[in-house]
């Protein structure tokens, strides 16, 4: 865990539709929406289905494994905070489940990272109050 940690840390519009993800991943979890209803596993979390509506939903927890579907090499940070970090890889991640999500691909050269490689989740303990979801190559 990184001891002083001084870049902006993710701001949920909805702490409460959003709290379980956040906690899951301070548990070293991986856990996204599905419905009940309809079975169907989403990302990012909302108040209902995309699918078919329903409010009734629950969080489930995924294997982790993913494979990158698209990718850039950030050079240059919006937020001067993310300096020292460039470069580094904005990624679309699809999960082995299905559903996609943004994030960061870590411990591997950049000239490695390759779309469609297998990846797996990788728990960034940033403070004590956040871990942050980033994946790395899986072995």
């Amino acid at each position: 865990m990184t001891t002083e940690y001084n870049r902006p840390l993710p701001r949920p519009q909805n702490t409460e539709l959003t709290r379980p993800y956040w906690e899951a991943a301070k548990r070293h979890e991986l856990i996204i929406p599905r419905c009940t209803k309809c079975d169907h596993l989403f990302f990012y979390p909302r108040s209902e289905c995309p699918r078919c509506f329903s409010t009734d939903l629950e969080w489930a927890k995924v294997s982790g494994g993913a494979r990158l579907h698209s990718f850039t090499i950030v050079r240059q940070p919006v937020n001067p905070a993310f300096l020292d970090d460039v470069p580094y890889v904005y990624a679309l991640v699809q999960l082995n489940e299905g559903p996609r999500l943004i994030s960061n691909v870590v411990q591997c050269e950049i000239e490695d990272v390759k779309v469609d490689m297998p990846l797996t989740v990788y728990f960034d303990d940033v403070t004590p109050e956040w871990t942050l979801v980033k994946f790395k190559p899986a072995d």
